[in-house]
């Protein structure tokens, strides 16, 4: 028996199968113990090694998604944004039909609303249900796709991205035009456009899109693909940072007040 426990690990390095390498013996311990039969004992350790595995999966693919710590859907408050269902937001976590089909979301509102708080929560929940998410702010992969175009490795970069389910670009009013050649987002657009989904956040309305695309017919093609097969939230309500300032110079007035009187 020694003779056989001696070469197990090397087994289960050659197999890939880490926890079962680990736990192995404290389950064949009880197992002897309580008298198992083989099959309870080997669906032990396989539901381990599954469990694990799975695990390692999700914090893989949340640390890949580049998602912004700590926005999830239990920490954002509904209260402030009427215009937005809770139930709406959990359907299109739950429900996996629109990623499936290539369907974009886009939010709309000023600064300080939520926006990117709401689409990572939404990107959160999507990697739980074993989807794979990347969040980007907008200017970023524009600089990045730009790259790929003068490395004539354009076609390439995109190809890379459709391995993510939801590509979310964060912050897309901040891209201009003049900056730099903006039309390889277009092309991104047109590559996904009803085959992966896409996620944006713009503070402007789609009438301010003209300042990102090169030309206004490019404007109205982009518009029109993400548009076609889409969620739309508008979150036009006050600056959740000027609402948590306005409370803090609020306080801080009844504080001054109450130690003056």
């Amino acid at each position: 028996m020694s003779a056989i426990a001696a070469r197990l690990p090397l087994i289960l390095n050659e197999l890939r199968l880490p926890t079962v390498k680990r736990l192995w013996a404290d389950l064949a311990a009880q197992s002897n113990k309580e008298g198992w039969p083989a099959e309870r004992y080997l669906a032990a350790v396989m539901e381990h090694e599954l469990a694990e595995r799975e695990t390692r999966r999700l914090e893989r693919h949340r640390l890949e998604s580049q998602l912004l710590p700590g926005k999830l859907l239990s920490s954002f408050d509904f209260t402030t944004v009427p215009s937005v269902s809770k139930a709406h937001v959990t359907a299109l976590i739950e429900g996996d039909g629109w990623i499936d089909q290539g369907s974009n979301l886009l939010l709309f509102g000023p600064p300080g609303v939520g926006k990117s708080h709401l689409v990572c929560a939404i990107g959160y929940g999507l990697i739980d249900r074993g989807y794979r998410v990347h969040f980007t702010r907008t200017s970023d992969l524009v600089q990045r796709l730009q790259v790929a175009r003068q490395e004539m490795r354009l076609p390439a970069e995109i190809a890379r991205l459709d391995r993510f389910d939801l590509l979310i670009l964060d912050d897309l009013s901040y891209v201009r035009r003049d900056q730099a050649e903006t039309s390889v987002l277009f092309e991104l657009i047109a590559a996904r456009y009803e085959r992966k989904s896409l996620a944006l956040t713009a503070n402007q309305p789609f009438s301010g899109w003209e300042q990102v695309f090169p030309e206004p017919t490019m404007t109205l093609a982009a518009v029109d693909r993400l548009v076609h097969h889409s969620t739309i939230f508008e979150l036009n309500v006050e600056s959740y940072r000027r609402r948590t300032a306005a409370t803090a110079n609020t306080t801080a007035g009844k504080k001054l007040k109450e130690k003056t009187d």
